[in-house]
């Protein structure tokens, strides 16, 4: 990621900031010096306008767990903002549960209350047609996304079963409102349509800037029940993908085994391509995380017309630790299909999956409260993709 000064006006610029902590004074300073190498705050909000700030509050869970955006960091972005005169709100819909209790769980509702930003209404739903799509010419998206005049992306470091990992790109997935994400996982089972629809929302909203919370990040059974790995660092673009793809290398994941990188990129979202990216700020290398556990290998083909033994010997599965699963039911709620996939708990035994049905969405186990579901991959599965 380092070489010979390239010219920038052609190319997508990734700001890296060291920060130990998030102690909120070093958090802002942190911040202030990431925007201020991009050009400064009036680059991406002038005067009155109003301002969505969109950061990813998957579960209500407490900041310490490092599965949302960490509150210093939401409450930095909104100083800064607020200070150039914006009108700032915020939003996003959760996987599971209201907004209003994701948010007082995960204290982004202290630290919006405590600099005077309100809470954007994301029930509200509005049909959008795009001529432009990839995939999702029609698409359903909050009502307060597509009223503000711009959004400011606070996306967090983390695995995804599905997408590998999740970024500046799939955080604007939270501004499709409640259930009808699911409805999307169950017209796209296939992970590189599924991907191009998450691009084509990143198109359609067009966030101005990109802000990633890695200074304590989630590896391993992400992106709700990883383990905190401590990165020390803030990533900060205006191109999407690049941003994301400058995630993937500093934990020595292959961009391009990443679904969302090549419609992002043909698309004209971003790029990827190392020689197109100029990396401002801190050293690369002092980032580097090579042991950081995430799949690293391209999601395996998936296509719910695959007879069973295909889908047994090959695709990754999702299993429940019995040890670990409270028999809450939140896996049977969230699956996308009716009737679901994985059947209710019964007589206190933990659920049961159907797996000839299994979309392999994997919404199950990113949703789960207490980290009983993993993804399996099967025997076959691990010797086509070593």
């Amino acid at each position: 990621m380092n070489g010979p000064a390239p010219d920038r006006a052609a190319k997508a610029i990734v700001v890296l900031v060291a920060c130990p902590d998030y102690d909120e004074p070093r958090v802002e300073a942190a911040l202030r010096r990431g925007v201020g190498l991009l050009g400064g705050i009036g680059r991406f909000a002038s005067g009155s306008e109003r301002i969505l700030l969109k950061p990813n509050v998957l579960v209500g869970a407490a900041a310490e767990k490092n599965v949302t955006t960490h509150p210093a960091v939401f409450k930095a972005m909104g100083r800064l903002l607020l200070e150039n005169g914006a009108r700032v709100s915020y939003g996003d819909s959760p996987g599971f549960g209201s907004l209003e209790t994701a948010a007082a769980k995960s204290g982004l509702a202290d630290a919006a209350r405590g600099i005077g930003i309100e809470m954007a209404d994301f029930s509200a739903a509005v049909q959008v047609s795009f001529s432009e799509a990839l995939i999702a010419r029609q698409l359903v998206l909050a009502r307060a996304a597509l009223d503000a005049d711009g959004i400011i992306g606070l996306s967090k470091m983390k695995t995804h079963g599905f997408m590998r990992v999740t970024g500046a790109v799939k955080n604007q997935f939270g501004c499709v409102p409640g259930i009808r994400k699911g409805e999307y996982h169950v017209k796209m089972p296939r992970s590189e349509h599924f991907a191009a629809m998450l691009v084509d929302v990143c198109r359609r909203l067009k966030p101005r800037l990109n802000v990633m919370d890695g200074i304590v990040a989630m590896e391993g059974n992400g992106p709700g029940s990883g383990t905190p790995r401590r990165m020390n660092v803030l990533l900060l673009s205006a191109d999407p993908l690049a941003l994301d793809a400058v995630f993937c290398r500093l934990v020595h994941m292959p961009p391009h085994n990443v679904p969302t990188m090549k419609p992002g990129a043909e698309s004209g979202l971003g790029t990827w391509e190392e020689d197109s990216i100029v990396i401002l700020g801190d050293a690369p290398s002092r980032f580097s995380c090579p042991d950081f556990k995430v799949v690293r290998q391209p999601p395996v083909p998936f296509d719910r017309s695959f007879p069973y033994y295909l889908k047994k010997w090959i695709t990754p599965r999702p299993v429940i630790d019995p040890g670990c699963c409270t028999r809450c039911g939140i896996c049977s709620e969230v699956c996308p299909l009716e009737p679901e996939a994985v059947a209710p708990a019964d007589r206190g035994l933990p659920p049961v999956y159907d797996y000839r049905r299994c979309i392999r969405c994997y919404c199950c186990q990113e949703m789960c409260p207490h980290g009983a579901i993993s993804i399996r991959r099967p025997v076959l599965s691990r010797l086509i993709h070593r």
